[in-house]
């Protein structure tokens, strides 16, 4: 089936907004510049970006994951930004306390530390804080916590076991946070707020899942930055709803992810289809992937295509309506009500933007991923390497039509 073609006519930032961002922006060197005009629209990037993939065979055992993701690894870095002594933050999706793929999957948590470990890492430290329906930090006191639901996802269980430490900033309070400003140009007001174990470590590796999000359409790589946050830049970022998606670009642009980011890596061989991010209807393939890739922009490109493409399986009455709140305006926007009045009470759900959803139906719809084209540096050129052989040869195929704009 032909994929729609990107619409190249987007809004965006001023041409000396991106001159200075290109300018200020180390992940020039991961996520190549192009060409945006003044009108802000997108360009193609003139270079590639690898995606490794490895198949995953349904009732594969552990260890053939664990070497999978190994290998997907390094076939997407050579890691020779990883020095013997070196601090590195992974970062995995702990939303709730659910089991993956509903979290980041424990076998992706023990693989990627004990990698880092034998590549020469000292310090291993895995983060994140919890959605606001079951976390929720104040300046005086904290409600819930991320760790207890870290130990029922077995995210905890199995970075100690792999010799990781588990810092959660939550626990120290609302100051354990400092402001870093996104880059000139973008939809936020205020700065974000940003845990300050950020500005200990020299490296950080996402570890995010593959998921469908009822308020964002999906859950990859750069909706995981919400799980930096401190709960005053959650209120902005779900409130001033019209710009949600451009935020979540954007707030990747922050000095500590773009200095610091090397991997991100998703092991998808379970995807929740529906609803999200806590609960909904999981497809397991009969082979499943692991991506791969040190740009982000890239690596959610392929995660989307494979999201969309696992959709298909969903069936029917599980994609429409309450089991799929983002097929519906009104549930959309009724539901980030709920989610601002939760954050900052009657007042702020009051006036809170309409959040306004779009249909993706193919990657090229997708407000986050337009937005990143614009900041990262227009749309990549995808280079797939596969790093065994059990992608299917349709799947690689599939996904590399999903993802070759046709303009």
């Amino acid at each position: 089936m032909k994929e729609k073609e990107p619409n190249c006519a987007s809004p965006g930032m001023s041409r000396r907004e991106f001159i200075h961002l290109m300018a200020i922006s180390p992940v020039a060197a991961i996520m190549p510049w192009s060409r945006v005009s003044a009108a802000g629209k997108i360009f193609r990037s003139r270079q590639h970006a690898r995606v490794s993939l490895a198949g995953v065979v349904r009732g594969t055992t552990q260890d053939d994951i664990l070497e999978a993701i190994r290998h997907a690894a390094e076939a997407a870095t050579d890691f020779s930004w990883l020095s013997r002594g070196d601090s590195v933050l992974i970062k995995p999706v702990v939303n709730s306390g659910n089991p993956y793929p509903a979290t980041t999957s424990p076998v992706c948590v023990k693989a990627m530390v004990t990698l880092l470990k034998e590549k020469g890492a000292k310090r291993v430290i895995v983060t994140d804080l919890s959605g606001i329906e079951h976390v929720k930090l104040s300046p005086d006191k904290r409600k819930g916590s991320t760790r207890k639901l870290m130990e029922r996802c077995g995210i905890s269980q199995a970075a100690v076991a792999a010799g990781a430490e588990i810092v959660l900033p939550e626990e120290s309070g609302w100051d354990d946070f400092y402001e870093d400003g996104p880059a000139n140009g973008t939809s936020w007001k205020a700065g974000i707020m940003m845990p300050k174990i950020i500005k200990e470590v020299d490296h950080i590796v996402l570890l995010p899942r593959c998921s469908r999000h009822a308020l964002a359409g999906s859950s990859l790589g750069m909706k995981a930055a919400v799980g930096y946050w401190r709960t005053d830049t959650r209120l902005e970022y779900h409130r001033d709803a019209a710009t949600f998606q451009e935020k979540t670009a954007e707030a990747n642009t922050v000095a500590g992810l773009r200095e610091k980011h090397r991997l991100t890596l998703t092991l998808a061989d379970k995807i929740l289809a529906t609803l999200g991010p806590d609960k909904g209807y999981v497809v397991t393939p009969e082979t499943g992937l692991i991506l791969a890739s040190e740009s982000l922009v890239a690596h959610d490109m392929v995660s989307l295509a494979w999201l969309l493409e696992s959709r298909r399986a969903a069936p029917q009455e599980e994609k429409e309506g309450r089991r799929d709140p983002y097929t519906s305006q009104f549930l959309v926007n009724t539901i980030n009500k709920v989610v601002v009045k939760k954050l900052g009470g009657m007042g702020q759900a009051i006036k809170s933007e309409k959040l306004t959803r779009n249909d993706i139906k193919t990657i090229w719809d997708d407000r986050v991923l337009r937005r990143a084209f614009q900041i990262f540096g227009g749309i990549p050129e995808l280079k797939l390497v596969e790093t065994n052989s059990k992608v299917p040869s349709r799947v690689r195929r599939r996904l590399l039509n999903m993802t070759t704009p046709r303009s």
